[in-house]
């Protein structure tokens, strides 16, 4: 009997819900619109409200805590919910998050959601993707040259030659 164990368990173990939350998390932090599936997008949303409200008191006690359920590798995120988000909603009794139904996964009709900040900044999910600014000078290098067009059957009679 499943007496007093509240919460979704996604067919995971404890620590592998834990991480799926924590990488959630952060790239809700970073981006501040994700798109997952609605049953993980409102358990993030405590999960992310908690770390927001810590957010609100700046202490090094505090910095420390968020950095330790975040993980490692979470310096910029920490810094970016203490000096970004923290700062945003200091007037704000709670409620961060929104959760927006997105319709249904094509592949196996998962109910999909948009998770977002309340008052988000537009521009956070670009500023994210340098990445995308790299390759389109490629692309451009390769419209610029003009394609051999030779048809299939060509390509066939020039190979047999």
């Amino acid at each position: 009997m499943r007496h007093m164990k509240a919460g979704r368990t996604f067919n995971r173990d404890t620590n592998a819900r834990k991480a799926l939350f924590i990488g959630l998390a952060k790239n809700l932090i970073e981006k501040e619109q994700i798109k997952t599936t609605l049953p993980k997008a409102k358990d993030l949303r405590s999960v992310v409200e908690k770390l927001i409200t810590r957010a609100k008191v700046d202490t090094v006690a505090n910095r420390r805590l968020t950095a330790s359920e975040l993980g490692n590798s979470s310096a910029a995120t920490v810094k970016k919910l203490f000096d970004v988000l923290g700062k945003r909603y200091a007037n704000r009794p709670g409620g961060y998050t929104r959760v927006l139904k997105a319709g249904f996964r094509y592949g196996d009709a998962a109910p999909m959601a948009i998770i977002e900040l309340v008052d988000r900044d537009v521009n956070a999910k670009k500023a994210s993707a340098p990445v995308a600014e790299v390759a389109e000078p490629v692309a451009e290098e390769v419209a610029e040259k003009p394609a051999k067009k030779t048809s299939a059957k060509k390509a066939k009679e020039e190979s047999a030659e």
